[in-house]
Order: C-alpha cells, then structure tokens, then sequence
C-alpha cells in the first residue's frame, strides 16, 4: 500500500500520470452517473420522442463543434510555446470567434434541418442550444493548461459541480414545461454554470482578446488536418443519428439514443483519458527516444485496453437485464441495442491510443488520414448494413469498421513507433471471442431488432 500511495505522490511524470489518470477516471464516472441520474429521472417525466428529437439538436451543434475544430486542445498540449501568453491568447481569441461564428450557423441551418426531418419545432431548439457553442469558446485556455501539465484534480471538481446544478436545473424545467425545451435549455445552462466556476476558480493565465501572427500561424499550420480530420471524426460520431433519423422513428431514435449512451460509457471513457494525457504522455515519453519509453507506453496501453475492454463485455453480458431493471417496458429495445454496440466498440478501444503519437510527434496530417478512411468506411458499411440486414446490420457495421481501419492505424503507428503486435492480437482475439459469447446469450433479444422497420 506504501508503494501505491508513494507512487501518486511528487512532481515526477509517473506521478502525474496517475493523479490525472484518476482525476480523469473520477470525471468521466461523475459525469456519466449524473447523465445516468438525469436521463433516469427524465425518462419518467418526458416521452421517447423527446430524446430523439434532443439526439437531432445534439447531431447539429456537436457536428458544428466538429467541423469547426482546428485542433486547439492538442495544439496547447503539444507545442513548446504552449505556455506563453501571446499564444494562449491567440488560442484563446480564435474559439471565441469560432463560438459567435458557429451560433450564427445555427440561426441558419434552422428552418431547413427541420424541414429535412420534419418536425418543425426543430427551427426554434437549435438556435437556443447553439448558445453552448458561443459559451464553450469562452472557457478559458487554464482548463487545457490543465490537461498540459497533467494537473486535472480542480478543473475536474469544478467541471462537476457545473454539472450538477445543470442537472437540478433541467429537471426543474422538464417538471415545469413537459416539454423537450427543457432539454434544450438545460443544456444551455450546464454550460454557462461550468464557464463561470472555470473563470472563477481555476488559476492561472486570465485571457485576453489577441492574434499574434506567428502564433496564428503555428495554430493554422497545425490545425487545417486537424480540422479535416474532426470534419470526418463527425460521421464517425454522429453519422449514424443522421441516418437513423432519417430511416426510424423519432420514439426508436429515442431508445437507440439511449441505449447508445449506455454501450458507450466503457469507449468514451478511454477517449476522454486518451484525449486528455495521452498527447502529453507522448510527448514526455516519444516512444522513438529509447526501449524503456516503448515498455512503459506498452505497459500502460495494456492496461488501458485491458479496463476498457472489461467494462465493454461487462455491458454487452448485462445489458438487456439492465435496460429492464432501469426503465420501463417502453424502452426494452435498448438492450439488444446494447449488445451490439458494446461488440461493435470493442474493435475501436483496441487501437485507441495509435492516433495520439501521431499528434504528439505533429502528424495531423496522419492523424486526418486515418480519421477519413475511418469515417468513408463506417458511413458506407452503415448504410449496406441498413440495406441488406436492417437495423442489426447497421448496428453491427461498427466493429466491421473499426477492424478494417485498423490496418491503417499499424501504418500510422508503426510510423511514429507506437505499434504493439503482442498487444493487438492478444485483445482482438480475446476480445472477438467473448463478444459471439455474449450474441450467443441474447440472441433472442438481438433477433427481435429484425422486426424493428427500417424505412
């Protein structure tokens, strides 16, 4: 116990990787138990179609947030002039114009995003919940200051608290209203109670408006495949709700929505931890510098996959018992989904930490490469799917996916010499294995997702 405890403690890199590790780990369980609280409570006060028209809205300003993205997080993290002033400034001073920017797309794409799926109260949410766009432009560079020296412990706290009083405060308004607005708003003001404690409370560098031009030069130089490569990491994200938009219910969107949320607690953890260290990691440990480098890096990927790939099978074993437990019969179909979803994302968590020696090391350009062919596959092997098997069919298109890309993903790591063969097969097969257990297992739920219509 003295040895776990001494290892958490100094100003070592070990360390820090540690506590942020944790304080990552802490962030993400917090955020996801008060998403789960919330969409329990709400669920019972509001109808499926009220997630489903809430996953469109979401499509649209995350989508905005992704095609916008010149990659300003990872730039911070990685460049030796991450901690200046006139360059956080300038960082600074772009994800404010970028947030006015995108609200004002919004007030465009409106009225014709809800003439495409129909439901014209569409035109009046999506401008209000394009206000969190102009909101997160203004957070200010201190919480990517965070990520960068790997101090994560009160810029999670704080980041939790917002959440929390956000979550009172939809509720409030959904008891209030009955109403997806309440939805909408919620999320408005979540954001804007995060940006106020993050200005308040989280030290270091207080930003000002600037454009330094070498500064705007290395950020647009680093950050026009980053943009590209965000633009596809959107389809890849969000693809599948346009699709199914389009091709299901609203109430089934709804369920799928939700079943989404959960199957993909175990990936968007490792995404978060991946995205929040693993640029800093790198770039503190190049694994190019020495052998000890590559062994710890390989220790800590196996234990990353290793975590994330429990609780994937975990919920592909419990999901449909658990959809039952948590909700009403309304929602029963969430758990096959689960399933699915769960074997499907396996294939991604196996490769997840290749693409950030590629930022580390400034590949964007790789980084794009690989997002884009990640993103034309999945879009394409969706819609086969769709076509030929129906909604088991296109659910199943993202491990199908997710294996195919990886054979770029080896290229790209085996560039900046990241790749672990021993790594790769011992979870692929491992993991291949206990997925077709847990099919096998529900495979009545998942053969009744057949009769599920597919317009």
């Amino acid at each position: 116990m003295n040895r776990v405890v001494n290892a958490f403690r100094g100003s070592q890199l070990t360390a820090r990787i540690l506590r942020s590790t944790s304080w990552v780990i802490v962030g993400y369980g917090g955020a996801q138990a008060i998403r789960l609280a919330s969409n329990l409570i709400l669920t019972r006060i509001l109808f499926p179609e009220a997630f489903g028209l809430m996953a469109l809205v979401t499509m649209v300003t995350v989508g905005l947030m992704m095609f916008s993205d010149v990659g300003i997080g990872p730039a911070l993290a990685r460049s030796p002039r991450g901690d200046e002033p006139a360059f956080l400034n300038t960082a600074w001073t772009m994800a404010v114009m970028r947030g006015c920017g995108l609200w004002l797309l919004t007030l465009l794409l409106a009225w014709p995003f809800a003439q495409l799926y129909g439901h014209p109260e569409l035109a009046l949410y999506l401008p209000v919940a394009g206000l969190s766009l102009i909101i997160t432009g203004l957070l200010p560079t201190r919480v990517e200051m965070a990520r960068r020296h790997l101090q994560m412990g009160r810029a999670t706290m704080l980041d939790l608290a917002g959440q929390l009083v956000g979550l009172a405060l939809m509720v409030l308004l959904a008891v209030w209203t009955r109403s997806v607005f309440a939805l909408v708003v919620g999320g408005v003001l979540s954001n804007l109670i995060k940006l106020v404690l993050m200005r308040a409370f989280l030290p270091g560098h207080r930003d000002r408006f600037q454009l330094e031009r070498p500064a705007l030069k290395e950020l647009v130089h680093f950050g026009k495949w980053i943009f590209l490569s965000t633009a596809f990491a959107f389809v890849s994200a969000q693809g599948d709700k346009a699709v199914l938009g389009k091709l299901l219910s609203l109430e089934m969107l709804g369920i799928y929505n939700i079943a989404f949320f959960l199957a993909s607690f175990p990936m968007m953890l490792g995404q978060t931890v991946v995205q929040d260290l693993m640029i800093s990691v790198y770039r503190n440990r190049p694994p190019e510098a020495s052998d000890e480098n590559r062994r710890k890096l390989a220790r800590m990927r196996m234990m990353l996959t290793a975590g994330l790939c429990a609780l994937l099978v975990l919920m592909a074993y419990v999901g449909p018992p658990l959809v039952a437990f948590l909700y009403d019969d309304r929602y029963l179909d969430a758990g096959p989904i689960i399933v699915l979803l769960s074997c499907g994302f396996l294939a991604q968590v196996i490769g997840l930490t290749y693409d950030r020696a590629a930022l580390a090391a400034g590949d964007s350009r790789g980084a794009f490469l690989y997002s884009g062919l990640r993103s034309v596959l999945q879009m394409g092997l969706l819609i086969a799917g769709l076509k030929m098997f129906g909604l088991v069919g296109g659910i199943l298109s993202y491990g199908v996916t997710m294996m195919a890309a990886h054979l770029l993903l080896i290229r790209l790591a085996r560039r900046h010499h990241a790749w672990d063969p021993l790594h790769d097969a011992v979870y692929f097969l491992g993991a291949g294995a206990l997925a077709a257990g847990a099919v096998w297992l529900h495979w009545d739920a998942v053969a009744g997702l057949t009769a599920v219509p597919v317009d």
